[in-house]
């Protein structure tokens, strides 16, 4: 692949993560902040310098533009998608990044006023990148590789194949989507408008991830009454909201909580507890990739809601919202699109690694929606924080697989297209 074209991704890149797109939670519109507004319109005219088709964007914020096909056979739609966003949980405005070339494996000085190390004695993986470039933090803010590594990499891929007519494939829809890191990124994703077969998020973090399940997700909130009285004179009085929230943190599972758990181990995350005597309320995530576990971890909350307002008095009100499911189930019906991604990964000499997502993706809500969407890596690493970092080199790989993918697809065509798990 010609330098001239992927020494644009690393000013695109850079671009990007400049504009402050952080989504908002509490937020009830669609996008959920007016800022991720900038980076869209940006996004927007470039599709168009770069010369992509259909380019448009809805009232809501989507970004969808066309590759158009240059086979005669007919060869099914394929998508690629990817979020605006960066998360709330950490400060995106003003991203000043730091570039270091040929990293030597020692620790990264990220700010040295804050003395704040990127060490590799704590984030081994950063062994894995020895003599690449280096994108990372100056310590104040997240990076943003969550996930305009993947826009600027799907950017790439389709301004080299409009650039490369000679590689062969058929039409290519790409997505650009607000508001994922709050969960709902496809909440008003037009998938009929889209009208791909199957898409590919690129929302995955190390090179070679290739994934096609992920957790089970809820979100809960308790509320609790309390009743104020002098604590002088409280006995059979006083109920204590901030006491009770206590109380319920303490029934559950010690150790099933994100920090003791890995692989395909559940949890419950608790993010946000606020109280007084008289109200209090705590707010958390309930994650498991295994249906039933998922169900009895909603369970277990309701019962000790009961079990309290039993011994208290109905004054604690729980309501638990589903947020997104195992995209599983809709994948493996049609694990061709799996095996496309596995064998591009191959052909470019990456070794693919398929394993769980610890989280979710848009991908798993589309794939709900009649999109089947695996995960493939954008390269990045310590999402969400500011130790985040992404290498160029990364970046590169997923941008052949992406031009990949969409050549395979094309192939399997002409020989048949595979079915079934291997």
């Amino acid at each position: 692949m010609k330098r001239t074209l992927m020494e644009k991704l690393l000013p695109r890149f850079l671009e990007y993560v400049s504009i402050d797109t952080q989504s908002d939670p509490y937020s009830k519109t669609t996008p959920s902040t007016k800022k991720q507004w900038d980076l869209a319109k940006k996004l927007v005219l470039e599709l168009h310098q770069i010369g992509m088709q259909e380019v448009a964007i809805d009232e809501h914020g989507y970004i969808m533009a066309t590759l158009p096909s240059n086979v005669d056979q007919n060869v099914p739609t394929i998508g690629f998608i990817s979020h605006m966003d960066t998360t709330p949980d950490f400060s995106g405005r003003n991203v000043k990044p730091q570039i270091i070339e040929n990293y030597d494996g020692k620790d990264i000085v990220l700010n040295k006023n804050k003395d704040l190390v990127l060490s590799p004695n704590y984030f081994e993986d950063l062994e894995l990148y020895i003599g690449q470039t280096l994108i990372t933090t100056d310590g104040t803010t997240l990076l943003g590789a969550d996930d305009k590594a993947g826009i600027a990499e799907i950017i790439t891929a389709m301004e080299y194949l409009v650039n490369h007519p000679e590689i062969k494939h058929g039409e290519v829809r790409i997505a650009f989507t607000p508001d994922e890191e709050i969960g709902r990124g496809a909440h008003k994703f037009d998938v009929e408008k889209f009208r791909a077969e199957w898409a590919y998020t690129m929302d995955g973090s190390q090179v070679g991830e290739l994934e096609y399940e992920n957790f089970n997700a809820a979100g809960a909130k308790i509320e609790i009454e309390g009743k104020s009285v002098h604590p002088g004179y409280a006995k059979g009085k006083m109920v204590n909201a901030t006491g009770i929230a206590n109380e319920i943190l303490s029934l559950l599972p010690p150790r099933e909580v994100p920090e003791h758990t890995s692989d395909l181990e559940g949890f419950f995350h608790v993010y946000r507890v606020k109280g007084e005597i008289e109200s209090a309320e705590i707010e958390l995530i309930i994650r498991d990739h295994d249906a039933s576990h998922f169900e009895a971890r909603k369970q277990l909350l309701k019962d000790i809601t009961e079990k309290l307002n039993k011994k208290y008095g109905n004054c604690v009100h729980l309501t638990i919202t589903d947020q997104y499911r195992n995209m599983r189930e809709k994948v493996e019906p049609v694990f061709h699109i799996v095996e496309i991604a596995q064998e591009a990964m191959e052909s470019l000499g990456i070794e693919p690694i398929i394993k769980p997502i610890r989280g979710g993706t848009d991908g798993s809500q589309l794939s709900f929606m009649g999109l089947p969407c695996p995960n493939i890596f954008a390269g990045g690493h310590n999402f969400h924080g500011k130790y985040e970092y992404v290498p160029l080199e990364s970046m590169e790989k997923a941008v052949k697989v992406i031009v990949k993918i969409c050549e395979l697809t094309a192939v399997q065509i002409r020989k048949g297209r595979k079915k079934g798990k291997n």
